[in-house]
């Protein structure tokens, strides 16, 4: 797919459907790690003293963590697909393409930002936003 350049007009407009996904992509990511967790205190459990756990319990929590993969996989896949760029997953930070004078930048938003209001150069990250 052939890199998408927004205008902050465009990312602005776009954050209709990329927020729902991010918060989707935030959330998915949540339900991995509380997956996993519960998944590795049962494995530490079995190492530990191997009481107490079915190996069926044991399968359904490895099924839990391969469902939040998906999940999580479905959601990226989707903000990507709109030419948006996933930068954390834990915090919902995304990057829309851009130019400005000419140069490639990005024009960067969090999950919880009312807008689309910073930029940054590529090499910059979010470190380096900028007001637009």
């Amino acid at each position: 797919m052939a890199e998408r350049n927004f205008t902050p007009d465009e990312a602005n407009a776009a954050l209709a459907e990329v927020r729902p996904l991010v918060e989707r992509m935030v959330d998915a990511k949540g339900e991995l790690d509380l997956a996993e967790e519960r998944r590795d205190e049962a494995s530490r459990h079995i190492s530990g003293n191997g009481g107490g756990i079915q190996p069926r319990e044991l399968a359904s929590l490895q099924e839990a963590v391969d469902q939040a993969i998906l999940e999580l996989g479905k959601a990226i896949d989707a903000i990507q697909e709109l030419g948006v760029v996933v930068k954390d997953i834990d915090t919902g930070l995304v990057d829309f393409p851009s130019v400005r004078d000419g140069e490639p930048v990005l024009l960067c938003w969090r999950l919880g930002e009312d807008e689309v209001a910073f930029w940054h150069r590529l090499e910059d990250g979010f470190a380096g936003r900028q007001p637009l």
